[in-house]
This record gives C-alpha cells, structure tokens and sequence, in this order.
C-alpha cells in the first residue's frame, strides 16, 4: 500500500506547485504506481476498463500515451521507472494485495448484478490489476515515442531515490516510500493532477502537483534520515507489519527520544518481522547504476501500430497525440527552474 507520513510531513517542507514551475526538470515516475492510477481513473461510468476488440484492457496505455503528452507539453522530462523483482521481505504485502482485489471482485460481480453503478465502480478501481504484459506494453509505447524509461532490479522507488542523487530533480510517485530510500525531493500528484471528480460526488476539485524537499523535512522534524526510516519501519511497511498502536506522530515521538535509530527499534517489542533487516533494506537498496537518460524522436509508425492497429485506439486521436508529441519533444530543452530556495530557512 504504500508507507503514508502525511501526518508528520509539515507545511514548511512540502509545496504545492504549477506544473509549469517543473519545467526542464527530469522527474524519475514510479511507472507502476502511476499506471496502477491510470487502470483506476481512465474507465467507464460504471467502472469498466477501456478494451480493444480482443478484450484486452488498455487504460494504462492511454493513460500513459496521453497524461505523458500533457507533461511533455509543460517542459516536465518524465522518466519511467519500473519494478523489479519484489524482495522476499514483500512477500505478505503482495498477498494482501492480492486478497483485497480478490474481494474487490466479489462485490463488483455483487454490485453489477444488483445494478448499483457507483458501487460497482469503485470495486472495479480497486480490482485492478497490472500484468507483466501490461508492463512490457508499457516499455514498449515510451520506447516508440522517445522515452527513456530504467529498469530496477527491485523496487522502482528506491531507483528513483537513488536517480535523484544523480541526475533526477525529484522522484514521482503517491507513497511516500523514497524518501525512505534516500530521494532528495519527491513530487505526488503530478501524473494525474487537473480536475478530477470526488468519491461519490458530482463535485470536482483541482489537484496540483505537490513537491516534498527530502532535506527541509529532516530539518523540520529535527531528525536524520536513519531516524527517519526507524519511524516507517515502526509504523509498518511494504516489507513488515510495524507495532500495532504506532502512527507517524507516535512512532516520531519514540524515535526522537530514543534518539539512536537502531535502539528505538530494539527497545519495541511484538515485531512480526525483523525490524533491523528491513531498516538496512531502505538503507541499503539494490539500484542499478548503469542506467541512461536519453530522448530521442518518436517513431510515429511505431506508436500507431500499438496504438491503432493492435489495441483499436482513434486514429484520428492518436494523430493529434503525436502532432502534440512531435512538438513538445522539439520544445524539450527549455530553461530549467530550480525550487531548492523554496525551502530555504
């Protein structure tokens, strides 16, 4: 699911931005977190998925094809990073997983027999499911329009922590997870802001971009990054259960006045998993160092036959798309706007 420090994450540390103030800046996507978004928001009325001929569901391609378009258009350089094999450690959360859509399911077929839209809407949201096919989709379209996209040996966040060190301004995902992993700074929001329709409402907010600065955050809270990871690993991550009773503003509380990281995760006791294997994993993530970042020219005939001619996509859309692409990728190397003053102080 995701570690969540909302809570604890103050105003002086996160910003809220146009996308526009992100230009010429490379963000390195969590290319499954954004195409799980993509599979849940890019659907029928009554929450079911886009399809070819064939029934083959092709949200994510759409949504990758287009809301890609839209950030090209506004100066931001996307970079996709993409899972890969998940650790041992993750084993538990990927079952859960697993029995949270199993039972979504159960109340989709519920909900359609009975007739109820909006249920069976949201129960087709949380259904999702990405395939390794719908991944392999995935590489293949950014390839065809002149992406680069990286492959991790494990987890894609803690590829895009580590590319922030490098050559990344920021990392780009919902989960909170690489700061943890070491990201200088992480945007959320950023592959669906826009207007977009609340829960079970015909009301519409606007959603922007949000930047979290990885140094003003430590700052604020008066802690490392060490400590930081001992207050996630408390309250429960993608790799083990946490202590039950522990938010962010509690599991914070402890670290701090434990003060050694390690310690305050010794001194806890009812831990399911163990604390200090999972600590050194956000410590020390396997990355791979070896990757590129390289845009070249869309190869148009490419993108149509993916598009078009295997997934049944409008033609006359997707040429409008690739007008659009074609000069957003001319316009790509603009000035680059830095935001580290923002959080100065």
């Amino acid at each position: 699911m995701g570690l969540d420090l909302g809570d604890i994450v103050p105003e002086a540390a996160r910003r809220e931005v146009e996308i526009s103030a992100l230009k010429g800046e490379v963000i390195a996507l969590d290319a499954y977190n954004a195409l799980y978004q993509f599979l849940a928001a890019i659907r029928q009325p009554d929450g079911t998925p886009l399809v070819d001929r064939q029934g083959r569901i092709t949200s994510h391609l759409s949504g990758l094809f287009y809301r890609t378009i839209s950030l090209l258009e506004e100066g931001v350089k996307p970079v996709y990073v993409f899972d890969g094999r998940p650790p041992e450690m993750k084993r538990r959360e990927l079952e859960e997983r697993q029995r949270r859509k199993a039972e979504a399911e159960k109340r989709l077929k519920e909900a359609r027999e009975a007739g109820l839209v909006e249920e069976a809407r949201r129960s087709a949201q949380a259904a999702a499911r990405l395939t390794q096919s719908m991944a392999t989709e995935a590489k293949e379209l950014l390839s065809a329009m002149g992406l680069p996209w990286v492959q991790a040996p494990e987890e894609g966040e803690a590829q895009a922590a580590f590319m922030t060190r490098r050559d990344a301004f920021a990392a780009g995902s919902q989960d909170y997870d690489s700061l943890l992993f070491g990201a200088r700074r992480l945007v959320r929001n950023l592959t669906f802001s826009g207007k977009r329709k609340l829960p079970g409402r015909e009301e519409y907010v606007e959603v922007k971009p949000e930047v979290i600065d990885a140094e003003a955050l430590l700052r604020s809270l008066g802690v490392s990054r060490e400590q930081l990871i001992a207050v996630g690993v408390i309250m429960g991550t993608d790799y083990n259960e946490g202590i039950r009773g522990y938010g962010a503003l509690r599991a914070l509380k402890h670290v701090r006045a434990v003060g050694d990281p390690l310690k305050a995760l010794q001194l806890l006791e009812g831990w399911e998993e163990d604390p200090l294997k999972v600590y050194e994993y956000f410590l020390n993530p396997p990355v791979n160092e070896a990757y590129t970042i390289a845009f070249g020219a869309p190869d148009e005939r490419k993108i149509k036959e993916i598009l078009i001619y295997q997934h049944d996509f409008s033609p006359d859309r997707v040429e409008k798309g690739l007008e659009r692409l074609r000069k957003a990728m001319k316009e790509l190397k603009g000035k680059q706007r830095r935001l580290d003053s923002w959080f100065q102080g």
